[in-house]
């Protein structure tokens, strides 16, 4: 009788959903936005972005908050693919597992990623879900379509969502994407498949077609005429169109993909979504960011991008991913319900000094990173072991640091980034940049964000003189 129940309450559902997405939409906007930066991966990129061109973005912070500033700023209708990968309601809370360096050992310290437990369970899930497809169905333009990834918890009951938001006669596709990794169990049958619901704005909708191979019975040549056939390894097949049943491998222990992040999906998946349905230009936007896959796929396509997502590791996993990659330029935004407990980077020496080629050098000499163990979410087990690892070697918990060489005061915009990788467990402690664009007087912005995402800044003034003076954000 559960279900029952919650059949029952899908109208009010819907009802409470249409209009909180209502009032949001009529409402005037606020400014809920708070923190921007720029991350320049390259320094081709330079000029982009003080040149009236797309900058990709990406967000921290609730996506309700996102969806309505991109509603009321120009994205209405603009949008041609939504991919999300909500929570699934696994009434479970995700950690990341992040190697440290300690010495010359390494520990392995589990810290919370995010939450996905719900209030009232179903119910707040659905009605969540409900107000925001809604919304995102505004977004899309008239050729546009939206992917929803979900499993067996709640399919059944977003499809109704889905069904009254786009209409039954846009639903698409149900994908299974089916993967050989995940549980096994002795009372049910294996559950080695996800759900991903595939819904079109109208009728006028980018659809690119992919193909596949299709083998033949017993792997032997059929010989029809006007079938072209083709031998591989494994025998003779023929290309067909791409079917609804996908079977792609998941991000493996020993996959070169892993960032260490639960539930990353891997970029198989994302490519055959976004080449499907979107073209070279089209806007691609994931609300449930995740790991990054969508934007990293997106802009390998040359699409442009837009991600959003809430938890201080996801931000901090994309932002390296991109840098990875050598991304084109993107704005990081956080929004106003982004709490902070930084700790703090000292510095040990900054200075701008002639380098034997006769070039100016900025040299930058860390010294100490400090945080209070006690107010982190880990469990008491990796509390000795991190306050061991600050008294000994505190910039093994920094995982990134970022620098503006010539800060405006405004905006800052990072040129020159290091970060943690598993083959450098420790950022270098000595900074060296020589840049072109160093003036004689400046201000210098430093940023680093620790192994739990919380961040720190700090401006450094150089003047005339030469003198520099530390200014706290």
């Amino acid at each position: 009788m559960a279900d029952l129940s919650i059949i029952e309450k899908l109208p009010q559902i819907i009802k409470n959903g249409t209009e909180e997405a209502r009032n949001i939409l009529d409402r005037p906007l606020e400014n809920l936005i708070t923190e921007k930066e720029i991350i320049i991966t390259n320094s081709n990129y330079r000029e982009i972005v003080y040149k009236d061109k797309w900058i990709n973005q990406l967000y921290r912070g609730d996506n309700l908050i996102v969806i309505e500033k991109l509603l009321k700023e120009g994205y209405k209708g603009k949008i041609d693919l939504i991919y999300i990968d909500p929570p699934f309601l696994t009434k479970t809370n995700y950690m990341g597992r992040i190697t440290v360096k300690n010495g010359e050992e390494k520990e392995i310290i589990e810290h919370f990623a995010y939450r996905d437990t719900w209030e009232d369970g179903l119910i707040t899930y659905l009605q969540t879900l409900y107000t925001r497809l809604y919304l995102m169905r505004e977004l899309l333009s008239d050729k546009g379509s939206i992917y929803v990834h979900l499993d067996y918890r709640t399919i059944h009951y977003v499809k109704i969502l889905m069904d009254q938001i786009f209409g039954g006669e846009n639903f698409l596709n149900e994908i299974i994407w089916a993967y050989k990794s995940g549980g096994v169990s002795k009372r049910y049958y294996s559950r080695k498949h996800d759900n991903i619901l595939v819904y079109s704005k109208g009728e006028d909708y980018i659809f690119n077609v992919q193909k596949e191979k299709s083998y033949n019975r017993g792997f032997k040549p059929y010989r029809f005429k006007e079938v072209e056939e083709f031998e591989d390894e494994l025998g003779w097949y023929t290309l067909v169109n791409l079917r609804d049943v996908w079977h792609i491998d998941m991000v493996g222990r020993t996959s070169k993909e892993r960032v260490g992040y639960d539930t990353q999906k891997p970029e198989e998946l994302l490519q055959r979504i976004i080449y499907s349905s979107s073209n070279e230009g089209s806007i691609v936007v994931d609300f449930f960011a995740g790991s990054g896959t969508t934007g990293i796929v997106a802009e390998k396509l040359n699409r442009k991008w837009i991600m959003v997502d809430k938890g201080a590791l996801s931000l901090n996993t994309i932002n390296k991913r991109l840098i990875e990659s050598k991304s084109s330029p993107y704005n990081i935004f956080k929004t106003k319900n982004v709490f902070n407990e930084p700790g703090k980077l000292f510095i040990k020496n900054l200075a701008i000094i002639e380098n034997e080629e006769g070039v100016e050098e900025l040299n930058i000499e860390l010294d100490r990173y400090i945080i209070d163990i006690d107010e982190i979410d880990v469990k008491d087990k990796y509390k000795d072991k991190l306050k061991e690892i600050l008294l000994k070697e505190s910039l093994a918990l920094i995982d990134f640091i970022g620098i503006d060489i010539n800060y405006d005061g405004r905006i800052p915009v990072i040129s020159w980034q290091d970060y943690r990788t598993n083959d450098k467990l420790i950022i270098d402690s000595n900074i060296k940049i020589m840049d072109k664009n160093l003036k004689d007087s400046r201000k210098i912005y430093i940023k680093c964000v620790d192994i739990f995402g919380f961040e720190y800044s700090t401006v450094y003034e150089i003047n005339s003189e030469r003198m520099v003076i530390c200014q706290e954000s």
